[in-house]
Protein backbone atom coordinates (compact mmCIF):
# COMPACT_ATOMS: atom_id res chain seq x y z
CA UNK A 1 0.00 0.00 0.00
CA UNK A 2 1.21 3.41 -0.85
CA UNK A 3 0.24 6.87 0.32
CA UNK A 4 1.15 10.42 -1.16
CA UNK A 5 2.22 13.04 1.36
CA UNK A 6 1.86 16.71 0.12
CA UNK A 7 3.68 19.48 2.11
CA UNK A 8 3.05 23.17 2.34
CA UNK A 9 5.06 26.25 3.87
CA UNK A 10 7.90 25.38 6.85
CA UNK A 11 7.22 21.39 6.39
CA UNK A 12 8.34 21.50 2.61
CA UNK A 13 11.16 23.64 4.09
CA UNK A 14 12.24 20.71 6.90
CA UNK A 15 11.38 17.73 4.40
CA UNK A 16 13.08 19.12 1.42
CA UNK A 17 10.15 18.11 -0.40
CA UNK A 18 6.96 18.99 -1.93
CA UNK A 19 5.48 15.21 -1.97
CA UNK A 20 6.45 11.98 -0.65
CA UNK A 21 5.21 8.58 -1.34
CA UNK A 22 5.27 6.22 1.90
CA UNK A 23 5.10 2.11 1.02
CA UNK A 24 3.46 0.48 3.93
CA UNK A 25 4.27 -3.36 3.96
CA UNK A 26 1.27 -5.90 5.18
CA UNK A 27 -2.80 -5.95 5.17
CA UNK A 28 -2.37 -4.27 8.53
CA UNK A 29 -4.62 -0.43 8.25
CA UNK A 30 -2.56 2.66 7.72
CA UNK A 31 -4.04 5.64 9.88
CA UNK A 32 -3.13 9.37 9.52
CA UNK A 33 -1.40 8.93 12.94
CA UNK A 34 0.52 5.85 11.28
CA UNK A 35 1.58 8.26 8.37
CA UNK A 36 2.72 11.50 10.54
CA UNK A 37 4.90 8.65 12.96
CA UNK A 38 6.99 7.58 10.21
CA UNK A 39 7.45 10.97 8.70
CA UNK A 40 8.74 11.72 12.27
CA UNK A 41 11.02 8.82 12.06
CA UNK A 42 12.12 9.68 8.56
CA UNK A 43 13.03 13.85 9.36
CA UNK A 44 13.31 13.96 12.41
CA UNK A 45 13.45 16.93 15.36
CA UNK A 46 12.31 19.25 13.04
CA UNK A 47 9.14 17.67 11.95
CA UNK A 48 8.01 16.28 15.10
CA UNK A 49 8.45 20.71 16.90
CA UNK A 50 6.66 21.27 14.14
CA UNK A 51 3.75 18.64 13.96
CA UNK A 52 3.21 17.72 17.57
CA UNK A 53 2.70 19.58 21.06
CA UNK A 54 6.29 18.78 23.25
CA UNK A 55 4.18 18.96 26.70
CA UNK A 56 1.21 16.96 25.65
CA UNK A 57 2.63 15.02 22.56
CA UNK A 58 -0.39 15.61 20.47
CA UNK A 59 -0.67 16.93 17.26
CA UNK A 60 -0.76 20.87 16.88
CA UNK A 61 -4.45 21.88 16.74
CA UNK A 62 -3.59 24.45 14.30
CA UNK A 63 -2.31 21.56 11.51
CA UNK A 64 -5.16 20.69 9.00
CA UNK A 65 -5.21 17.55 6.97
CA UNK A 66 -6.52 16.77 3.88
CA UNK A 67 -7.44 13.47 2.39
CA UNK A 68 -7.81 13.18 -1.25
CA UNK A 69 -9.07 17.29 -0.68
CA UNK A 70 -11.16 16.18 1.89
CA UNK A 71 -11.24 17.66 5.35
CA UNK A 72 -12.18 15.75 9.03
CA UNK A 73 -11.71 17.37 12.35
CA UNK A 74 -8.48 16.59 13.56
CA UNK A 75 -9.46 14.75 16.68
CA UNK A 76 -10.85 11.96 14.01
CA UNK A 77 -8.43 12.54 11.21
CA UNK A 78 -5.63 10.82 13.08
CA UNK A 79 -7.69 7.48 13.16
CA UNK A 80 -8.71 7.99 10.13
CA UNK A 81 -8.02 4.53 7.62
CA UNK A 82 -6.23 5.03 4.71
CA UNK A 83 -6.59 3.41 1.31
CA UNK A 84 -4.11 2.71 -1.15
CA UNK A 85 -3.32 5.87 -3.27
CA UNK A 86 -4.89 8.61 -0.98
CA UNK A 87 -3.47 11.53 -0.73
CA UNK A 88 -2.80 13.54 2.16
CA UNK A 89 -1.90 16.67 2.26
CA UNK A 90 -0.70 18.73 5.67
CA UNK A 91 -2.09 22.24 5.59
CA UNK A 92 -0.36 24.76 8.23
CA UNK A 93 -2.39 28.14 9.07
CA UNK A 94 -2.94 30.55 6.93
CA UNK A 95 -1.82 33.79 7.57
CA UNK A 96 -2.58 37.03 6.26
CA UNK A 97 -2.80 40.64 6.08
Amino acid sequence: MQVSVRFFTTLREVTGKREEILKFQGDKSVTVDMVLKRLAERYGKSFVEYVYNAETGEVKSFLQFLVNGRSTPTSEMLQMKLSDGDVLAIIPPVGGG
